[in-house]
Formats: C-alpha cells, structure tokens, sequence
C-alpha cells in the first residue's frame, strides 16, 4: 500500500566511504534498490575501507548549509536520513534546515562509532546531536553501544533492557525509537521498537558472516525509502529489516576487500552468484 503515487525523494545527510559499504553511497543504494529516488549532502569525508577509517574530513558548517538550502529550494524531499555528523557546528546546521524545511519524515541514524572500532562522533558532538537533533527525529534507530552513549549508561542486551532504553531515549524527544540488538550474544537478536505507548519486539536469526559493514547506514536508510511508501511507521521499518536480512543474507557474494565487507544492496536486483568460503 502507498502513500504517494509518485515516487518519493529522499535524502541523505551523511559522510562519504569510499568503499561504499557505508555513509551516504550505502545510503543513495538502499534508497535506489527499495523504489526511492535519492539525493544526498556531504557532511564529512573519509579515508575508510572495511578495515580502518584513516581520516575524517569535516565539511565547513557554511558549505553544508550552502547544500541544503540550494538542494531544498528546488527539489521536494518527502524523507531525511541524518548520519554522520561529526561536530556540532554541522548538527546545529541541520537542525536549522529541518526546521525551516519541515520534511514530512527524518529518520536519525546516531552513527558514533565506525564497525572498524574508530570514533565518527567527537564527545563533543553528544550532547549538540540530543538537544538539537533527537527532537526532529521522525525515528531514532541506534544500536546498543549508541544507545549507551545517547543515555550516558550501558545498555545491555536483554529484550527488558532494550524496552527500558527506548523509552528513555523517547523522553528525549524522537516520536519513535528503534534499539537495535545487533551487537548483542546469541543466535537471535532482537530489536524493540517504541512509540510512547507500545514497545514491538522484532526478532531475527543472526546470520553468519563478517560482512555486516554499514548495516546501520543501510537500516536507517531502509526506513527513510520506505517511510512515504508504507502506510505506517511500523510497516516501514518491518520491511526495511525485511530489507537489511536479506542484504546480509546475500553479502558473501560480494569480494570488497579483507575486513568487514558490505552488505548487498541490489540482492534482489542481481543474479545470484556462487559464494566461496
């Protein structure tokens, strides 16, 4: 079922990896393979493959603001995917350019930490990303290390425990929160997904492999493709998850360099290939 018969505009703002597996080039796939024309705006660069982020380049504050308003001006944007914004002076941009544009949908994908281990989001940044940005967010979607970071206590990994963290991020001004269980132990992870009154829990088999680079990039955005197309918020992000497995599911098909490697965006696009252990 749709809500628009046109096909909906959708925009990341987020950082470059150029090895496509995460930031805004994961971003304008996803949005790509799930029926979503896409834009994109440059927060940051980086010098990243799937083993290491080797630099970060922040885009001046004004450059960022220079993109939004052109991009804006001209093109109707049905949904924002917010990523990586590595320093205030960028969060209090976007902020700006949301509440002057109001889109009708933001998605907010808290990236803090890169799957190679290194820090996207200076300290800084923290507490500008939940005073500015959480109060925007149509969906909040961080992971539990993310959610430990927004909260400023660990969060463990019990279905209890991601329901308490969701409405604790909720206070915090998002109209729906999803805690995802990703990094948790075990074959079934579970993600819980709040509006203020009713906690959903989403269970899913966890799927072996190292190829899970840019999974959070790709859920958010995911959420923000599908979000003008569904006719609720909790049918979009069941599909996007829907989405994301399967993306993981189909990765080893996939030979992007010797770390963690991205998920397969156009599975359903692509032939099927042979993998290799």
């Amino acid at each position: 079922m749709s809500r628009k018969s046109t096909i909906p505009n959708v925009l990341s703002i987020a950082g470059v990896d150029p090895s496509g597996g995460a930031g805004v080039l994961a971003d304008l796939k996803a949005f790509s393979a799930l029926g979503a024309y896409g834009c994109g705006a440059i927060a940051a660069l980086t010098a990243q493959n799937t083993r290491a982020v080797t630099g970060i380049h922040e885009v001046p504050p004004a450059f960022l603001q220079r993109q939004l308003d052109t991009l804006f001006e001209d093109v109707r944007i049905d949904a924002v995917k917010i990523g990586m914004l590595a320093a205030p002076a960028l969060i209090d941009v976007v902020a700006a350019a949301l509440a002057r544009y109001r889109p009708r949908f933001v998605v907010l994908d808290p990236v803090m930490v890169a799957k190679s281990g290194d820090r996207l989001l200076r300290a800084d940044a923290v507490d500008a990303l939940k005073r500015a940005l959480l109060p925007l967010a149509t969906v909040l979607t961080p992971n539990l290390p993310e959610a430990g970071d927004l909260l400023g206590r660990p969060v463990q990994d019990s279905p209890a425990a991601l329901r308490a963290a969701a409405a604790a991020l909720r206070a915090l001004g998002p109209r729906w929160v999803l805690v995802k269980g990703g990094h948790g132990a075990g074959d079934t992870l579970v993600d819980v997904l709040y509006d203020g009154s009713r906690h959903v829990e989403l269970p899913a088999q966890r799927i072996p492999t190292r190829n899970t680079h840019g999974t959070g990039c790709t859920l958010s955005s995911a959420i923000a493709a599908l979000l003008p197309q569904r006719p609720t918020v909790e049918a979009a992000v069941r599909d996007a998850r829907s989405y994301v497995l399967a993306a993981i599911g189909r990765a080893d098909e996939l030979a992007v360099g010797g770390g963690h490697g991205p998920l397969h965006h156009f599975h359903a696009l692509w032939p099927r290939m042979e993998t290799h252990a």
